[in-house]
């Protein structure tokens, strides 16, 4: 028996929602959960009702609707369908990793479309995380496209990470370990993607096997004339080749 998506619909306008809870009631893939009508709520109904899909609006008051992926956080994360009125809008989110977005009003031939794409996305954990880092990391007018989130993953559930809490990216065998202040989490891309994807943000190689978050250097120790030891915010020692000493010390002296 296939899988029944929870869905949540989060919009401004009291008619936009109506127009599209009738059409989802027509869909037997979909139950509605829960309605928000700005992003403040949306986030919230999110967080507490755990819902597989999203309908959400960008342009709503007290928090727009990329602000509130950006705002996402825990193992359940949901399939993310934008809609708005402003094809533009719609475009540049759709690009950056939404499933699939809905412009108003609302088509059932273009809703049924969306709902088969997030059907086969839902039972994807790595892919929906991965979509909403995208989601997240969409550029605003003047700012570059650095990533405001990255993908870690304990057991079987995925977590969506802001970067400034994770303090280093360390590579051991195989495996690409994100560390957090209390926890590590299994990257799902390798080393040589993070660095390149995190090149104008506050990360910087200190090793061939080691990238780390500078705003989280404590102390920087000799060892010897070619190693150095760095400390991280929570006690974590990493080694620094001389070459990259001098590197480090630049930045936090910026």
């Amino acid at each position: 028996m296939a899988r029944v998506l929870k869905t949540l619909i989060a919009d401004d306008e009291e008619i936009g929602r109506k127009v599209l809870r009738e059409e989802i009631e027509l869909l037997p893939e979909l139950t509605i959960v829960g309605e928000a009508a700005n992003g403040a709520e949306a986030l919230r109904q999110i967080r507490e009702l755990q819902p597989d899909l999203v309908f959400l609006d960008i342009q709503m008051p007290l928090m727009g609707g990329l602000e509130v992926v950006r705002n996402l956080n825990g193992s359940h994360l949901p399939v993310i369908v934008i809609v708005t009125a402003y094809q533009e809008h719609a475009i540049d989110a759709f690009e950056s990793g939404a499933v699939d977005y809905l412009l108003k009003p609302v088509s059932s031939a273009r809703l049924k479309r969306a709902v088969e794409r997030a059907c086969k996305l839902a039972n994807k954990p790595l892919d929906v995380a991965e979509n909403l880092a995208k989601i997240a990391s969409t550029p605003e007018s003047g700012r570059s496209s650095t990533p405001r989130k990255l993908v870690g993953r304990t057991g079987r559930d995925y977590f969506l990470l802001d970067i400034d809490e994770v303090l280093a990216v360390q590579v051991e065998r195989e495996l690409v370990w994100l560390v957090t202040a209390e926890r590590r989490f299994l990257s799902s891309q390798p080393l040589r993607t993070l660095e390149a994807a995190l090149r104008n943000s506050p990360f910087q190689r200190v090793h061939r096997n080691a990238l780390v978050n500078v705003n989280h250097v404590r102390k920087i120790s000799p060892v010897t004339s070619r190693r150095w030891i760095l400390t991280l915010s929570n006690d974590t020692q990493l080694v620094v080749s001389k070459r990259q000493v001098h590197n480090i010390r630049q930045l936090l002296t910026q």
